[in-house]
C-alpha cells in the first residue's frame, strides 16, 4: 500500500508541475507592470497618448527617472507593439509635432525612443528599443533645441556631432550598431537624454549635465 501511494504522488505531483511549465509557456510573460500595460492600452488604434510636461510636478517626476531595458518577451509582447503604434501617433500630431519622442515622455519608464532619421531618404521615424549612445564624437556644435515636454521655450545646445548608438532589433532580437551624424545625431542625443532622465535644460553652455 505504501508504494502504491508513492506512485500516485510521484505522478500527482509530476502532473502539477507539468500543469505549472505548459501554463507558463503559453502566457505572456513581458515584464510590463499593470500600470504601464492600462496606460498603453489594448487598443493599437487608440491614437496618441498625453505627453507629460515639466508644468506637472507628478509628470516632472516621471521625467526625472532612469529607465529600464526591455527583455525579448517584452520586444515580442501585444503592449510593446502597440506602445509603438501610440508614440508614432503622438509626434505626428499635428497640433504639437516632433522630430522624435522618448517613451517617458508618455509616461512608459523604458528605453524605447523614436527618432527621424533626416538622414535617410523619406526622412522616416524609426524606433530604438534599449538605446545607448556607445561614443560621442568629440567635435560639438551648437544648434537650437525644443521638448514635447517642454512647451514653449527653446534654447541652444551643444552636442557632439556624430554619435555611435547600440539598441536591440525587435525582429531578430540581436544587438544592432549604428553611426550617425548631423540633425540626426542631434536628435539621437536629445532623446537619449530622456532615458537617463536628463532634459536639455539640465545641459551647461559646454554641453555636459548641470551638477
Amino acid at each position: 500500500m505504501a508504494f502504491i501511494f508513492k506512485i500516485r504522488y510521484l505522478f500527482k505531483t509530476a502532473m502539477i508541475a507539468a500543469t505549472l511549465v505548459l501554463t507558463l509557456g503559453c502566457g505572456d510573460q513581458n515584464s510590463f507592470t499593470d500600470y504601464e500595460t492600462d496606460l498603453i492600452g489594448t487598443d493599437s488604434t487608440a491614437g496618441k497618448m498625453r505627453v507629460l510636461t515639466v508644468n506637472n510636478p507628478e509628470d516632472e517626476t516621471v521625467l526625472r527617472k532612469v529607465s529600464t531595458y526591455f527583455t525579448e518577451e517584452d520586444l515580442k509582447s501585444d503592449n510593446y507593439k502597440i506602445l509603438k503604434r501610440r508614440m508614432l501617433e503622438t509626434v505626428l500630431d499635428t497640433t504639437n509635432a516632433g522630430v522624435g519622442i522618448a517613451a517617458p515622455q508618455v509616461g512608459i519608464s523604458r528605453r524605447l525612443v523614436a527618432v527621424q532619421r533626416f538622414d535617410k531618404p523619406g526622412e522616416p521615424f524609426e524606433f530604438y528599443p534599449n538605446l545607448n549612445i556607445r561614443e560621442m564624437s568629440p567635435q560639438k556644435r551648437y544648434g537650437w533645441e525644443g521638448c514635447l515636454s517642454i512647451p514653449g521655450k527653446r534654447d541652444t545646445v551643444l552636442r557632439s556631432e556624430w554619435v555611435i548608438v547600440t539598441y536591440t532589433d525587435d525582429v531578430a532580437f540581436t544587438e544592432k550598431t549604428d553611426t550617425v551624424s548631423g540633425f540626426t545625431a542631434i536628435i539621437f542625443q536629445h532623446e537619449a537624454d530622456h532615458l537617463e532622465g536628463i532634459l536639455y535644460t539640465d545641459r551647461r553652455a559646454d554641453g555636459n549635465r548641470k551638477d
